[in-house]
């Protein structure tokens, strides 16, 4: 479809309830790249050692050290205009949800404050045996890191074959259910459970506006697709 941002900026400016969905997408133009995309982070490496419980336990220090290099890289990062606008658009909506699949933390950063992370948080560190969770920023030097208590500390992202994190799908699923848009940026909507909640605005009967350079697998199923890098339509949508 073509872009059509005024019709899109009139269905948001009617909500009284808004939720967006946010994928790998968005922090690509902070530099940040996605996942599976060309140059993408698992292009050059196999999941299974670097993201799962296996590979954890196999080696864990090939898996903090690999880790540790990307929250340095990240760090570098800013939010860019996608994420600012996001965070300008929670101030003027009543009720206001952001889902997000990343884990870089740049939504916080851009100043957005009800943010449902599905997918964990890569400053966020979890020991493994008393499952003490903290922030950490910090450069760790000791790799892996440890816990207070002795045990072995790990990322607090979800890894493949792992539960999301408690209450995150479901207060995400409520949110979509009683928004009049969902705005869906930046995400293939390939990665169940959270392309689900996609059908599920639909069902509810909500107004959903696709926002990718790309067409998606849902790219049929919503109200408006507007064809860009969220970064350029968010802000002229906001």
């Amino acid at each position: 479809m073509p872009l059509n941002v005024n019709a899109a900026r009139a269905k948001v400016r009617a909500a009284k309830r808004v939720a967006v969905l946010t994928g790998a997408g968005v922090s690509a133009e902070s530099g940040i790249p996605t996942f599976r995309g060309s140059g993408g982070f698992w292009s050059h490496q196999r999941f299974e050692d670097l993201a799962t419980p296996e590979g954890f336990a196999k080696d864990p220090k090939f898996v903090w050290e690999w880790y540790e290099a990307h929250r340095r890289n990240i760090a570098k990062a800013k939010p860019n205009a996608g994420h600012l606008a996001l965070a300008e658009l929670e101030g003027r909506v009543r009720w206001f949800t952001l889902i997000t699949q990343n884990v870089d933390g740049l939504h916080d950063l851009a100043g957005s404050r009800n943010v449902v992370k599905l997918h964990g948080d890569i400053w966020v560190v979890r020991c493994t045996v008393c499952g003490r969770e903290r922030t950490e920023r910090a450069e760790l030097t000791e790799l892996p890191p440890r816990c207070a208590c002795g045990g072995m500390l790990r990322p607090g992202v979800v890894w493949f074959g792992e539960m999301l994190p408690e209450g995150a799908m479901e207060a995400a699923a409520e949110a979509v259910r009683a928004a009049d848009v969902l705005i869906v940026a930046g995400t293939s909507a390939q990665v169940y459970p959270a392309a689900g909640l996609i059908p599920l605005a639909v069902s509810a009967g909500a107004v959903v506006i696709e926002i990718n350079p790309e067409e998606t697998d849902f790219s049929s199923e919503v109200t408006l697709a507007l064809r860009g890098t969220s970064a350029v339509v968010l802000p002229e949508l906001v």
